[in-house]
């Protein structure tokens, strides 16, 4: 079996790997970091969303084996030990959550969204999110949140 090595959330990991293993698959069963969820099995829902050099991508769709020395991040990697990401902490004050199933991968295609458009207007957050589906909501606490949380990153109120 082929071996991965790659930076996750900083740290160095290498872990054997079947050539088919999907990067979700390494990142939930191999490294058990299990906040990255497989909601559909076809890159359509969004909740795998990882970033990987800095950038989102559905863990579902890519290979651990692509992964091979690039640095993933996944939802866990977020929070700077206790303190929170300012978008987690968002979602939580601004209700953008409910079941929570879909929420790792929204707060992860949000934090892209900000480190490209750190000033997003309501029509730019939602077309960001757009490959992230919630079953439970409206959408309309998610953007409120991540409007929150565009204003605490720019310094603002």
């Amino acid at each position: 079996m082929p071996t991965v090595s790659l930076a996750i959330n900083g740290r160095r990991v290498s872990a054997q790997v079947e050539g088919r293993t999907l990067l979700v698959e390494l990142l939930r069963d191999s490294l058990r970091l299990t906040g990255t969820h497989v909601g559909c099995d076809t890159s359509q829902c969004g909740a795998c969303t990882v970033h990987v050099d800095g950038k989102s991508v559905k863990s579902c769709s890519m290979l651990a084996l692509e992964a091979e020395g690039r640095e993933v991040t996944t939802v866990e990697g977020l929070a700077r030990g206790q303190e929170l990401h300012p978008l987690q902490r968002a979602f939580n004050e601004h209700h953008g959550l409910q079941c929570g199933f879909c929420t790792p991968g929204m707060l992860m295609s949000a934090a892209d969204l900000l480190r490209r458009n750190p000033d997003p207007s309501e029509l730019e957050i939602r077309h960001g999110l757009e490959g992230n589906l919630c079953r439970c909501t409206g959408y309309h606490n998610i953007v409120k949140a991540v409007q929150a949380a565009a204003r605490e990153l720019r310094g603002g109120a």
